[in-house]
């Protein structure tokens, strides 16, 4: 849907919004379980040359000391990439080496799942019934993103206020995955993953680092008892 709204964007605010809202689309897909669609994806590189391209928009100096071609990387067997991501990310004796549950790294899950579900209930959204769709999920987490950013060019397009979704989207990088994603990286490293993951989460903590501070500097830092 981010493809269709840049196509009527002009002003660097309303293009800016809209990249960041494709840019955490890209991530959701890129981070999905690798089934042969985006395995496929991977290996064509559409995956690599979407977010380096929708990257560049934004922050150029982010391109620096990545290997866009480990994103090109989907290994030369078909379910390799579907077995790592199983190892690394939801199976293990005490639980995986890298869960990708924000709570799990708070010290205080039902707390953390708690708050995200009143971020998402305020902006109107629930989760589906899927029990595999938590909402400390990291992807759950970057769809909301997704989605705030998406609404906050839509409310720049019409001339509405965009302030409501650009302060959301500040708190909820601050609080949430630009929290505990930084605390995945090292057990990630632990872990051997394939170079795919290694760089696709990489390249995900340096971006949510980089819009968490635009997020202040647009929109105001967040009060003191946030």
């Amino acid at each position: 849907m981010t493809e269709q709204l840049l196509e009527g964007l002009d002003d660097a605010a309303e293009l800016r919004a809209a990249a960041r809202s494709r840019v955490y689309g890209i991530f959701c897909e890129a981070l999905r379980y690798p089934d042969d669609e985006l395995r496929e994806a991977v290996r064509e590189g559409e995956v690599s040359r979407a977010l380096r391209a929708s990257i560049a928009t934004l922050a150029p100096a982010l391109l620096d000391g990545t290997d866009w071609s480990a994103l090109s990387n989907a290994g030369d067997d078909d379910d390799g990439l579907a077995i790592e991501h199983t190892r690394l990310f939801e199976v293990g004796t005490s639980g995986p080496p890298c869960p990708l549950y924000g709570g799990l790294y708070s010290g205080a899950r039902m707390k953390t799942m708690e708050e995200v579900v009143r971020f998402y209930n305020h902006f109107g959204l629930t989760l589906s019934e899927d029990p595999r769709e938590l909402p400390d999920h990291l992807a759950t987490e970057l769809e909301f993103l997704h989605f705030l950013a998406f609404r906050e060019a839509q409310a720049l397009q019409s001339d509405g206020d965009p302030g409501a979704f650009q302060r959301a989207a500040r708190d909820f990088v601050a609080r949430h995955p630009g929290r505990w994603v930084p605390k995945l990286l090292p057990k990630l490293k632990r872990a051997k993953p394939p170079r795919y993951y290694e760089e696709l989460f990489a390249i995900l903590a340096r971006f949510l680092e980089y819009d968490a501070r635009q997020l202040v500097e647009i929109a105001g830092p967040a009060p003191s008892d946030a």
